[in-house]
């Protein structure tokens, strides 16, 4: 029975003595699992790079140009039927668009987090229209002695042709992708129109004939106008070698200006970092 210990206790001292020469495996320590999770890939410094993008727009024409509309009328004797107050509303308008442009900023990284600020330019042809129109028969001969068919058009559109987005942003790595969010501000360059159009033809008689007169028309436009909005948005950069990557994103933008203007588009762009 002692010879029996003796031999075991020896074999433990053997088996201690083979395990403290092993060489010390990552396995062993944790540190795979570490080095999985870490990114190989270095994010920091100056970037810039070339993007394209397809999206919608979608436009809400408040109001009705009832300002335009009364200017457009005063000390007209059709005033006596109210028609800067008729009820010609402008509706919502959605269209869709491609563009192209740039993009550059600046990573900082601390291990496997990466945060930046990024300037975003786009150019394309983004907006839409919106009309309404309504005509209307005096009930009774007005002050001048007559009485008129009046049919009114009232209009507006926006175009916005450049826009860039001021970002900051969030970043986690992950081997080669560097999935992202981000946010900000937004500024757009934009052609804003408004117009009304007034068709007035008189009468001795509410049935008729009725002889047309000269159109009025009135028109508020805007060339080159600074609009303003905020911005958000999702996307993935991915390392393909040295300092080149790829990208993908949806962007979100909002301008709230003159023309309520929501913007969605999907991005694909190709950048260095230095």
């Amino acid at each position: 029975m002692r010879r029996l210990l003796w031999a075991a206790a020896m074999w433990s001292v053997v088996s201690a003595a083979q395990a403290a020469d092993m060489p010390d495996l990552p396995i062993l320590r944790g540190s795979l699992s570490d080095g999985l999770s870490r990114s190989s890939v270095n994010w920091q410094g100056f970037y810039v790079g070339g993007q394209g993008g397809y999206g919608s727009s979608d436009e809400n024409f408040s109001g009705s140009n009832s300002t335009l509309l009364a200017a457009l009328l005063d000390h007209n004797v059709i005033q006596e039927m109210d028609v800067a107050n008729w009820n010609l509303g402008l509706g919502k308008h959605s269209s869709r668009s491609g563009g192209y442009g740039v993009f550059f900023g600046y990573n900082g990284q601390w291990e496997d987090v990466v945060l930046g600020l990024e300037v975003s330019y786009l150019h394309g042809s983004f907006g839409g229209s919106s009309s309404a129109f309504k005509e209307l028969v005096s009930g009774s001969a007005l002050s001048d002695g007559n009485f008129h068919d009046v049919a009114v058009t009232s209009s507006a559109s926006i175009s916005i042709k450049d826009m860039a987005t001021f970002r900051g942003r969030a970043a986690y790595a992950w081997g080669c992708f560097l999935p992202y969010m981000f946010g900000g501000f937004a500024l757009g360059n934009a052609d804003i129109t408004r117009s009304v159009t007034v068709n007035d033809a008189i009468a001795s008689a509410q049935t008729g004939p009725f002889t047309a007169l000269t159109p009025l028309s009135a028109t508020d436009a805007m060339h080159n106008h600074l609009i303003y909005g905020y911005t958000g948005g999702l996307g993935v950069d991915v390392n393909l070698t040295g300092g080149l990557f790829m990208r993908a994103e949806w962007e979100y933008i909002r301008f709230t200006s003159q023309v309520d203007t929501s913007i969605n588009t999907v991005r694909a762009g190709l950048g260095y970092k230095f």
